[in-house]
């Protein structure tokens, strides 16, 4: 197939070319040609306009490009470029998709989980639930959403993918949080309770080719493990895993000064559950924390 991609080398879209690239033609999207050459294989073809790529011969979109949304603290500048970098360039893919005489038949568009916002941890999160926290996350998901639909038609599919916290030791999270808890100092950030919806790379990347090759799916589907935890429990796996104390706890107030309107990401949570990926049969890899973190630190 003829597949566009954008985001292609962010934490996601890098792995994913790995499992696209010796079976189908891939087009990046991408700010920086020669950075993506360097990064990515070279039978992959980067480019720098959407002008470049002829929409009625492909055969699948997919996008996951955006500006870090936990990189910086959110400014009102800062907010308007996370907002920017997703919204607008949805739009522009499902324009182009509609204009087309043969459009692509599946168009795959991130989002986040942040679309439901904060929720207590005792309320079970499927792809159904309809009361989401009015935040930035919930408005910034929501018009990302809508952009993304537009491209819909009998002729083209839409899965919009609501990403979780991913695993990985290429970057994101696990990451970040690495350092502190290989020198044992890491633990629990605010109360400890919110709620972490975590999911595997290997996970991540393998639900995006699950839907790709299920054709009769569409719609949202959550990406998260079958099994969240709170941000205690995840404390508490991770120094297990890695035979270090978990005792420093990160104070609400901290969190706050340090990153202002951002630490509302670290300081709640949502218990999401996978329950349209689990219904079409999808099998995770990794279900549990337990598995994942040995997979990923061992």
């Amino acid at each position: 197939m003829n597949v566009l991609i954008t985001g292609a080398t962010g934490l996601i879209g890098s792995e994913l070319c790995k499992f696209l690239v010796n079976k189908h033609k891939i087009i990046v999207l991408t700010r920086n040609v020669s950075g993506a050459r360097r990064k990515l294989d070279s039978k992959i073809e980067p480019i720098d306009s959407l002008d470049q790529v002829n929409f009625n011969e492909l055969d699948v979109v997919i996008n996951l490009a955006g500006e870090p949304i936990a990189e910086k603290r959110w400014t009102d500048k800062q907010k308007a470029r996370i907002v920017d970098s997703r919204v607008r360039l949805t739009r522009e893919l499902s324009a182009r998709i509609r204009d087309c005489e043969t459009p692509p038949h599946t168009f795959i568009s991130g989002s986040a989980i942040g679309y439901y916002g904060r929720q207590p941890a005792t309320v079970k999160v499927g792809e159904d639930f309809d009361e989401p926290y009015q935040e930035f996350s919930h408005q910034l998901c929501k018009e990302w959403e809508e952009q993304a639909h537009h491209a819909e038609s009998e002729n083209t599919r839409v899965c919009i993918v609501r990403t979780g916290i991913v695993l990985s030791k290429q970057g994101g999270a696990l990451k970040k949080m690495l350092p502190a808890f290989k020198f044992g100092m890491g633990g629990p950030m605010a109360s400890g309770t919110q709620m972490m919806s975590w999911i595997h790379i290997d996970d991540m990347v393998q639900l995006i080719l699950f839907l790709l090759k299920h054709q009769e799916l569409s719609g949202v589907f959550n990406a998260t493990a079958p099994a969240p935890v709170s941000n205690k429990e995840f404390a508490e796996r991770l120094a297990l895993t890695l035979r270090r104390p978990a005792m420093f706890t990160m104070p609400e107030f901290v969190l706050k000064a340090m990153f202002g309107e951002m630490s509302e990401l670290l300081i709640y949570g949502q218990r999401v559950l996978p329950r349209r990926a689990l219904k079409a049969n999808y099998r995770f890899r990794y279900p549990t924390l337990e598995e994942a973190l040995q997979q990923l630190l061992h």
